[in-house]
């Protein structure tokens, strides 16, 4: 039986385990397992949407244990062109607050040992990711969220830790001093394997708080990362709605096209 159809997939983060109310239910079988939950297709702005929690209905699946292959091939396997992923994130910069968005244009893989590729052979790949996130998906939602009154930071690299633990002190102004802007884990390989597939993707990093290496700022409690992932999670569920009937219908960026030349 043929599977459900989509043009646009969203992978949920923290906290964001849901966005199309009565959809239909879709359960899609990949080459590398299951994806973290069933799919949901639905409708927004009369395009047709896929939605995916990364990590699970329940939040069961750390960064480090996700199938991030299972997941993007199960997008693809729906007909999703073009991705949105939302993510919690800290913020490296004292500019950077909690409660901003930023459409992060670059990332820095610090991460280990996750599965980060679809083509292990026996054709040698290499597909560029000098520019990882799609120019004209980012475009569309630095627009549409200054539209809607959201505090957001064109641009911006986010660097990708293994993660479940979170970084130390030093380790954080490391990354700080660098200029980076947000901390994240899920980031990557999620947004390269879109790219290997010529899957659009763009970045929504969604501050909750400032990481640890932040000078002059205390760790957060809890309680308010909390009370910021709901804030934020209203925000993001406004900014996609706005945002996926204002994608154009044609693909002219580099993502469409990834896979010329890249074979050897």
């Amino acid at each position: 039986m043929a599977l459900v159809q989509a043009e646009i997939g969203v992978f949920g983060g923290s906290g964001f385990v849901s966005l199309l109310d009565g959809g239909e239910e879709v359960r899609v079988n990949t080459p590398f397992g299951a994806p973290s939950a069933p799919l949901t297709v639905g409708e927004i702005g009369g395009r047709r949407v896929a939605f995916l929690p990364r990590h699970g209905v329940h939040h069961e699946l750390p960064p480090h244990m996700i199938d991030y292959r299972a997941n993007v091939w199960a997008m693809k396997e729906l007909g999703v062109t073009r991705i949105i992923g939302p993510n919690a994130c800290g913020s490296l910069q004292l500019d950077v607050k909690p409660g901003h968005f930023v459409i992060c244009d670059q990332f820095v893989d610090r991460t280990w040992g996750r599965k980060d590729t679809f083509y292990d052979g026996p054709i040698t790949t290499h597909v560029s990711s000098a520019d990882p996130y799609c120019p004209t998906m980012r475009q569309v939602a630095v627009a549409k969220a200054q539209e809607l009154g959201i505090v957001v930071h064109d641009g911006g690299t986010v660097v990708v830790i293994q993660g479940p633990r979170f970084s130390t002190r030093s380790e954080s102004k490391w990354y700080a001093d660098q200029g980076w802007e947000v901390i994240n884990m899920t980031q990557y390989p999620e947004c390269y394997l879109a790219r290997e597939l010529e899957i659009c993707y763009c970045n929504i990093s969604l501050i909750t708080d400032h990481d640890a290496g932040a000078e002059g700022i205390e760790p957060v409690s809890n309680d308010e990362v909390v009370r910021v992932f709901a804030e934020n999670n209203e925000k993001v569920r406004a900014l996609l709605l706005a945002m996926i009937p204002a994608l154009p219908e044609a693909r002219t960026c580099l993502c469409a096209t990834a896979l010329q030349g890249a074979a050897f």
